[in-house]
């Protein structure tokens, strides 16, 4: 089947090689285009009960049957989807466990800060660190995949790590008007930052270019692009707000700070489901004009 791929080079075959299950051990270097179709196959062999099916990307190859193999391969590799590579990012990264809680919740705790000083630099902080586009992708993913189990994966992610965030926050908040940190007159002189909860239509805009770019990012492993992303989206700083208007007793603007949160959550989610949805059809398309079968290459 590898041999049969034109999207396959620099195959390998070491007969009796693997001793943990004991069998064969193949390797071949592979273009981006074809992957997804390769691993079906391979799937579809059942070599993952029987042996293991490893994806590693390639930094640098330098040959030309490797040049030849791109030339081949249908389609653009930045607009290719490789699915079981976009799985294990996101189920990576939407998984509940301490590392994602403290993220979260430093993530919140600087929103705060930002809040109270009214530094827009802070928030921007806060940004960045927040770790909640992995569920919010993962989200997207499984909805298009229509796999549960990471929509479970993700959704308890999202429903449990806000709130703890949120509630430690709260705590820090409370501890900082105790000290007279925080008070009413403090948070009356916010000017710079009270664009977090200004809530309206941009606000939804915002946030679905920003998972649309997200989520190109992700499938295109242009990793660099996320952090335009992350700076993009006033998730955590929303989260943050509210906590402190809460504590001060201005609920109204807690109320609207949440609903920021909400939105750009929306907006995210929707944003990633059209970019994976419109994906497979540019590939299918592309393949017919080049002739060949939309659901095989190999």
């Amino acid at each position: 089947m590898l041999r049969a791929q034109p999207g396959a080079t620099h195959i390998v075959l070491t007969r009796g090689g693997a001793l943990s299950p004991e069998g064969d051990a193949v390797q071949a270097d592979l273009a981006r285009e074809c992957t997804d179709e390769v691993v079906d196959a391979l799937e579809s062999m059942g070599l993952e009960h029987t042996g293991a099916i490893t994806l590693e990307p390639l930094d640098t190859v330098i040959s030309d049957a490797a040049r030849q193999a791109r030339r081949l391969a249908p389609g653009d590799p930045d607009d290719t989807v490789v699915w079981e590579e976009l799985l294990g990012r996101t189920r990576e990264e939407s998984t509940l466990n301490a590392t994602f809680l403290a993220f979260l919740t430093i993530a919140c705790l600087l929103a705060a800060i930002g809040v109270v000083t009214d530094s827009p630099v802070t928030i921007v902080g806060a940004m960045v660190v927040g770790p909640e586009f992995g569920p919010l992708a993962a989200l997207a993913v499984a909805i298009v995949r229509r796999e549960r189990r990471l929509a479970r994966r993700s959704l308890l992610a999202l429903v449990v790590g806000f709130p703890v965030a949120m509630l430690v926050t709260a705590v820090g908040a409370l501890a900082a008007e105790a000290a007279g940190w925080l008070s009413l007159e403090t948070f009356d002189r916010i000017h710079q930052v009270d664009f977090i909860y200004q809530v309206g239509p941009f606000s939804l805009v915002v946030a679905l270019l920003a998972g649309s770019a997200g989520m190109l990012a992700l499938v295109s492993s242009k990793s660099a692009a996320l952090v335009g992303v992350f700076i993009s989206v006033t998730t955590v700083p929303a989260a943050g707000f509210a906590v402190v208007a809460a504590t001060v007793g201005q609920w109204h603007v807690a109320l609207l700070s949440v609903c920021q949160l909400g939105v750009n959550m929306i907006g995210i989610v929707s944003a990633g489901v059209l970019v994976l949805a419109l994906h497979p059809r540019r590939r299918q398309a592309l393949r017919r004009r080049r002739g060949a079968r939309p659901d095989r290459v190999w």
